[in-house]
């Protein structure tokens, strides 16, 4: 069985996540506070084995660099989303005052529908894009719960669209691909509480 830490880090309160099963973990979306975020996985006594972002904006991976060094693991992000990187210390600078070291080397592009492995249980990846080009949905069918990034939150608002780069009928067309899921499905966004696929249906988002 999974385990989920939300560790709400830097100065958006993004939500960075454990996924922990026996003595291992992923991250996702580690967007500062390295510290803390290595202080929990202490805490619990776990070796992380990757690190994912669920898309490239900055405060989804200031800590993704120094959490690579400190446990020399990969670092998954999608291809489509990797001009971000260049991006993300100017970004960091203008939106939050924080001057931050180099960006993260993707080591690994996932593979859309393929699963990331952790011990014996896995997450199953699905392109979701519109708030960026390579936003990607990390889903457990056996456990009923969503990563979702930026793409919707509990309440229904949505990720932004008025960057050059993002699309509203992309980003329509991926939350219906959300409210697909089973819907006692836990869905765990980028910022804020979870919540599940049922109430997003009440929503009636569309």
């Amino acid at each position: 069985m999974l385990r989920i830490k939300r560790l709400p880090v830097g100065q958006l309160k993004t939500n960075c996540y454990l996924v922990i099963e026996d003595d291992k973990c992923v991250i996702i979306d580690p967007g500062d506070d390295a510290d803390y975020i290595q202080r929990i996985i202490a805490d619990e006594g776990v070796d992380p084995i990757k690190i994912i972002a669920t898309h490239g904006h900055y405060d989804h991976i200031l800590a993704a660099s120094e959490l690579k060094l400190a446990y020399k693991i990969p670092f998954i992000m999608h291809k489509k989303d990797e001009f971000l990187l260049a991006r993300m210390s100017t970004s960091a600078k203008k939106f939050t005052g924080i001057t931050s070291g180099p960006p993260p080397k993707v080591d690994e592009y996932p593979s859309i529908n393929d699963n990331l492995t952790i011990n014996h249980q896995s997450l199953n990846i699905l392109h979701t894009p519109g708030h960026t080009p390579g936003s990607i949905t990390l889903y457990c069918e056996e456990e009923y719960f969503a990563f979702v990034g930026d793409l919707i939150f509990a309440g229904g608002t949505v990720g932004r669209t008025d960057f050059a780069y993002s699309g509203t009928f992309d980003l329509k067309q991926s939350v219906a691909k959300i409210l697909k899921l089973p819907p006692k499905t836990k869905v765990y966004p980028g910022h804020g509480d979870e919540t599940i696929v049922s109430e997003l249906i009440k929503l009636k988002y569309n």
